[in-house]
């Protein structure tokens, strides 16, 4: 049956005015922009080799936490005269989204690429090949833990109290410097007449000697003081003595640090900050909320962390205006700072409990080191 232009039946005379088909040009164009859309569709739902960083859980130092179905404090001290604090002192986590064989889609990918509040990053960066989920967690626990009694210690230090704190080594690297000279449980106490008393004050004591001249050790070997030399091998321009080192703290006071499913040393500061706080009289904040993060060893020293940006965010989100963070990220947060959030940079446990109490007085905060915002 013919189509019409009109609606009346031509004459015998009158040719039919019959619709001609479209190119083929035009129909396969069409079908290709179908197929492409489809294509891409489909690409868009594959995963990707890449994992999502975000904001994670955000807790308060100075509060509670879930443990075994009931709420209990992050920081407990159970012995000594604690007081009453105000506001909060908040770590900081970011959340992995993805892992091997379970990674986001093309499509989250692309939209955490646009998102300022979100980071793309390979996957193996976070999951190395060949490291088990077990071994991974186990690391991050690990890591954890020891960044929990550096923590006390750290914050102890800063209270005035004195106790052991002994750099202790825990492996020696066969055919480094050290085999045959210093051996497992070896406490390293000087490095050329310097007293270390912790992990970074020894790379730091044998970093300044070089590889030039031997190293000269003060050791407690099984409750005896020996003498050791020992010369620093070039490790791409970082000078090792080539064994593994852990801290052993004798604490005089009992605190106990509590704190679930969160591995990773970059709680330290915070905690510090939080012992701090509950031993010394008077609110810290002043009723601010404060956020922050960073590594620190038990002499107060402030070190760099990762994904400060999700961090940066995951602090406005908890409503801090203040945020410590470790120096050497300045150059990561800069370009990365919410608005309303002002960002102090921090090499110390002293600079960042100046910060906090001076942000708690309402004082000036204007001669403290910033991170700029841009």
């Amino acid at each position: 049956m013919a189509l019409f232009a009109d609606d009346h039946s031509p004459s015998p005379d009158e040719p039919a005015h019959v619709a001609e088909p479209r190119p083929f040009r035009e129909r396969f164009g069409g079908w290709a922009a179908v197929v492409a859309v489809v294509i891409a569709a489909l690409f868009a739902l594959l995963p990707s080799p890449y994992v999502i960083e975000r904001p994670g859980p955000v807790y308060d130092t100075l509060g509670t936490a879930e443990h075994d179905g009931e709420e209990i404090p992050l920081i407990a001290i159970p012995d000594e005269k604690t007081y009453p604090t105000e506001g909060e002192l908040n770590l900081l986590t970011v959340s992995v989204v993805g892992r091997p064989g379970a990674t986001p889609s093309w499509f989250e990918v692309m939209r955490a690429w646009f998102d300022v509040r979100q980071s793309v990053i390979p996957v193996e960066a976070v999951f190395p090949a060949g490291v088990t989920d077990e071994d991974r967690d186990a690391q991050n626990a690990a890591a954890m833990v020891d960044s929990q009694q550096d923590a006390i210690a750290a914050a102890l230090v800063e209270l005035g109290y004195d106790f052991p704190r002994e750099v202790t080594v825990s492996g020696v690297a066969e055919g480094s410097p050290a085999e045959g000279v210093l051996e497992d449980d070896d406490v390293i106490q000087q490095v050329n007449g310097v007293d270390v008393f912790s992990i970074d004050e020894l790379r730091a004591a044998v970093q300044e000697n070089g590889g030039d001249t031997p190293a000269e050790l003060q050791v407690l070997r099984d409750g005896a003081a020996v003498s050791l030399e020992v010369t620093p091998s070039d490790n791409s321009g970082v000078f090792v003595l080539g064994v593994g080192v852990r801290m052993v703290y004798e604490f005089p006071i009992d605190v106990e640090l509590q704190l679930d499913d969160v591995g990773g040393p970059s709680a330290g500061m915070m905690f510090a900050l939080g012992i701090v706080d509950e031993l010394t009289p008077g609110a810290m904040t002043g009723g601010e909320i404060v956020a922050g993060t960073g590594t620190i060893d038990s002499a107060g020293a402030v070190g760099p962390i990762g994904g400060i940006r999700q961090k940066l965010w995951g602090a406005k989100d908890a409503g801090a205006t203040v945020f410590l963070a470790p120096e050497s990220n300045c150059d990561e947060v800069t370009g990365n700072v919410p608005d309303g959030v002002d960002v102090f940079a921090v090499e110390t446990l002293d600079q960042a409990r100046a910060v906090v109490e001076a942000a708690g007085e309402g004082a000036d905060l204007g001669d403290f080191a910033t991170c700029p915002a841009s």
